[in-house]
């Protein structure tokens, strides 16, 4: 079974294919105006159920000019994205994404419409009137059922608090609390698990449920108001369980505050 690429993979094996890359390289960042990626996530990383790959194209020549001025065998492995979104701490990102999706849903539940009375004819989650006799069709302002959710979105201006590194041990820790603990909460997170690879932290919240692929851009705008140039300082991040009420920080909290327990006493003996 042939598979594809694998020429275009081989070429970085040997010296005269590095070098014929690194001649298209050349020409690209000369001659070309405008340069569009494609782009594919590790799912292999993430220790999640998914294993296929999601890819998308970027059209954002900022992020591309730096992967052409360096070409390297990491073009075609980890993209430096995130290094690239490092240098924006205390800065304005956008996020792209999908909304969480809810299926085909009412006019009162979509839309907000007032309930009917309790004995109106055929139900009484509906619009009453959806439009007069003339003009002969319904207004696009009037509410009517259908999709909810599973929309495309962009939500811009996010703050970046903090950028962590993979295997930090410290990257929940602040100068105001000097607690030695990664950014994964006792237990880990809701319905995720652990952070082991890279991760940022954003102001607010963002599009879809858990594990859902969100693009990352740089702000389209030049920020100049006092929220968007502030420069954060963390005093505390909480790293309590969420699944309980959370009165432990870290294991060895708990640990101390609980003594030895019975299971420990046996694994002892």
């Amino acid at each position: 079974k042939k598979k594809a690429h694998m020429r275009t993979a081989q070429k970085w094996s040997d010296e005269d294919g590095k070098k014929s890359i690194e001649t298209d390289f050349d020409k690209i960042s000369k001659y070309c105006s405008a340069v569009r990626v494609l782009c594919h996530t590790q799912p292999k990383l993430f220790k999640l159920q998914e294993k296929k790959a999601s890819l998308n194209g970027d059209p954002d020549q900022r992020w591309i000019h730096p992967l052409i001025r360096s070409p390297s065998p990491g073009l075609s492995s980890r993209s430096p994205l995130l290094s690239e979104i490092s240098s924006s701490q205390d800065e304005m990102i956008d996020v792209i994404g999908v909304t969480r999706g809810h299926g085909y849903k009412g006019v009162t539940y979509r839309w907000g419409t007032k309930k009917l009375p309790r004995k109106t004819h055929k139900g009484l989650r509906k619009v009453a009137c959806i439009g007069a006799w003339h003009p002969s069709r319904v207004c696009f302002s009037v509410p009517r059922a259908g999709q909810f959710g599973y929309h495309h979105r962009t939500e811009v201006n996010k703050k970046v608090y903090r950028v962590g590194v993979k295997g930090d041990q410290k990257s929940a820790s602040t100068p105001f609390d000097l607690t030695d603990k990664p950014i994964t909460p006792m237990g880990g997170f809701h319905h995720y698990g652990m952070i082991n690879e890279d991760f940022l932290m954003l102001k607010g919240c963002v599009m879809g449920p858990r594990k859902r692929v969100l693009t990352l851009r740089k702000s389209l705008l030049t920020h100049t108001k006092r929220v968007a140039l502030e420069k954060i300082s963390l005093k505390f991040i909480d790293t309590a369980s969420k699944w309980g009420h959370g009165r432990f920080q870290t294991d060895g909290e708990k640990k101390a505050f609980q003594g030895l327990l019975k299971k420990d006493r046996e694994a002892m003996e």
